[in-house]
């Protein structure tokens, strides 16, 4: 895998995710003993492989367009962005609330990711295949460190503050990029 997609792979993957932080710290703090900790890192996993199989999935069947309209689908992260920048401006907290157990936790998961499936499969379908594996293998590691970045987080209170309070503002701007990206052929 070349340096440029392993860049681009690890940027979209912080982005589309950030809010997953603040989510698993919460998870982690209220993880009791390393048991719980156990069942945050394993419904995480379990949420994002499922994003993961269906942007996968997306991105197969988008190889069935014909040449020149996978660019197109650049304009889902665009109205992503969009509808992201309407919900924080009119101050929408659309984030599903915690849940125990694994299951919980990667429900919450997989509700608080589905929308990243809209940036993921234009971006997977225009890569090729050994893009797709690069990627996927790039955000399997990313929930890895997200999980070790959460349970930091959970014991910094000051730190998930900031997190949560500016998160929502990157989030708009990095979507409508990545989708205009995309629209130019950059991935």
């Amino acid at each position: 895998m070349d340096g440029g997609l392993l860049g681009r792979a690890a940027a979209m993957f912080a982005v589309t995710d950030v809010d997953d932080l603040v989510l698993l710290a919460v998870f982690f703090g209220q993880a009791a003993g390393r048991r719980g900790e156990l069942k945050v890192v394993a419904g995480q996993f379990l949420g994002f492989a499922a994003i993961l199989a269906i942007s996968v999935a997306g991105a197969l069947g988008a190889g069935l367009l014909p040449d020149g309209t996978v660019r197109w689908l650049g304009v889902l992260p665009v109205l992503l962005g969009i509808r992201a920048a309407w919900q924080a401006w009119r101050q929408d907290d659309d984030e599903p609330a915690p849940a125990a157990g694994l299951l919980g936790i990667a429900t919450v998961c997989f509700a608080n990711g589905g929308d990243n499936v809209g940036v993921y499969v234009p971006a997977f379908a225009a890569t090729g295949p050994a893009g797709l594996a690069g990627y996927v293998a790039v955000f399997l590691v990313g929930i890895a460190v997200w999980c070790v970045a959460g349970r930091f987080l959970a014991t910094r209170p000051g730190v998930a503050k900031v997190l949560a309070r500016w998160g929502h503002v990157v989030l708009p701007a990095v979507l409508i990029a990545l989708g205009v990206l995309i629209f130019l052929g950059a991935f």
